[in-house]
C-alpha cells in the first residue's frame, strides 16, 4: 500500500482529515498523500500538522493518483464528480466515497463505466480513532484494491465489508448510527442520576467512565454481552431489578424498531441522492 499515491479530496475536512491522521500515524509516507480543500487557510494549517501534500485545485491533484478519496458533503458529489470525472474515466484510479446514503449507481453514472468504486461508510468514532467503516466493493475492485480501503479504514478502527451494497444501510444501522443511540442513553443516565440528586458533572464523570469501562470489558472479554450483562447481576440484587424495568418497558422491542427506521431512511435517502 505504501507506494499508493492517495488524493484525498476534501481531505482538510474532519472525517477525511481524521482518516489521513490515522494513516500517518499508522507509518504511511506524507509524501504520497495529497489533501484538497476551498479554504487556503484550512487547507495550509492541515498539512502543517500532518506533513502531507495540499492543493486547492482537484483536478490538477488527482493527475497521476491511485486512489482518490471523495470526502465532500453528498449534496455537492454530484457536482465535483462532474468536474473530475474526464480524468477519472480516462485513467481509472481506485475511487473510495465517504459520502453517506449515495448509491453506487449514481457514481458510475457521473463518473462513467468501468471505474473501480468503493463505498465507505465511517462513523464519528473514527475522528478517535476507534471508528468502525462500513465497505462495500462495486464492479471492477480488485483484491489489491479492498486491501487498500481495509488499510485505510482500520487506521482509524476496524473495516466490515458487506455482500450486498443494502449491507451498508445495516452497518449505518448498528455503526454510522449507533455512537447517537450511546450517547441518547449516556444522557438519559446523566439526567436520571441529576434527579436523584448527584451533582450533574459527577454524573457526567461516573456515566462517560462506566461507558467506557463497559465497552473495553466488552471488547477484552471472551463471552458474549449477554454473560458479561448477567456476570454483573446477582439474583433478586439491585442490577436485577434494573435490567427487569428496563426488559419490562420495552427496551429491546424498541431498539430493534429504531434500528429497523435507521435502516430505512438510510436506504429512502439513497433513492433521493440517485438522481
Amino acid at each position: 500500500m505504501s507506494d499508493q499515491k492517495m488524493v484525498f479530496i476534501g481531505g482538510a475536512g474532519n472525517m477525511a482529515g481524521a482518516v489521513i491522521g490515522g494513516m500517518v500515524a499508522s507509518g504511511y509516507p506524507v509524501d504520497k498523500i495529497v489533501a484538497t480543500g476551498r479554504n487556503q487557510d484550512k487547507l495550509k494549517d492541515f498539512c502543517s500538522r500532518t506533513g502531507v501534500h495540499g492543493s486547492t485545485d482537484n483536478l490538477a491533484a488527482i493527475q497521476n493518483a491511485d486512489v482518490v478519496v471523495l470526502s465532500v458533503k453528498p449534496q455537492v458529489m454530484k457536482a465535483l464528480c462532474e468536474t473530475i470525472a474526464s480524468e477519472v474515466s480516462a485513467r481509472k484510479p481506485l475511487v473510495i466515497t465517504l459520502a453517506a446514503g449515495i448509491p453506487l449507481a449514481a457514481y458510475q453514472r457521473w463518473l462513467g463505466p468501468g471505474v473501480p468504486i468503493v463505498r465507505a461508510m465511517p462513523n464519528t468514532p473514527a475522528l478517535v480513532g476507534t471508528g468502525v467503516t462500513g465497505l462495500y466493493a462495486g464492479e471492477g475492485v480488485t483484491n489489491e484494491h479492498k486491501s487498500v480501503a481495509t488499510q485505510m479504514a482500520d487506521a482509524v478502527g476496524i473495516a466490515q465489508w458487506v455482500e450486498a451494497e443494502s449491507g451498508i444501510d445495516q452497518v449505518i444501522a448498528v455503526s454510522g448510527s449507533g455512537p447517537a443511540y450511546y450517547f441518547q442513553f449516556m444522557e438519559s443516565m446523566i439526567d436520571a442520576a441529576e434527579k436523584a440528586g448527584m451533582d450533574r458533572a459527577d454524573a457526567e464523570r461516573l456515566t462517560l467512565q462506566t461507558a467506557l469501562g463497559a465497552a473495553k470489558l466488552a471488547v477484552a472479554a471472551d463471552v458474549d454481552v449477554a454473560q458479561l450483562k448477567r456476570n454483573v447481576m446477582s439474583p433478586n440484587g439491585t442490577t436485577e431489578r434494573a435490567i427487569k424495568r428496563f426488559q419490562e418497558g420495552g427496551l429491546p422491542q424498541l431498539v430493534e424498531q429504531a434500528m429497523g427506521d435507521c435502516a430505512a431512511r438510510a436506504a429512502e435517502m439513497a433513492k433521493e441522492l440517485d438522481k
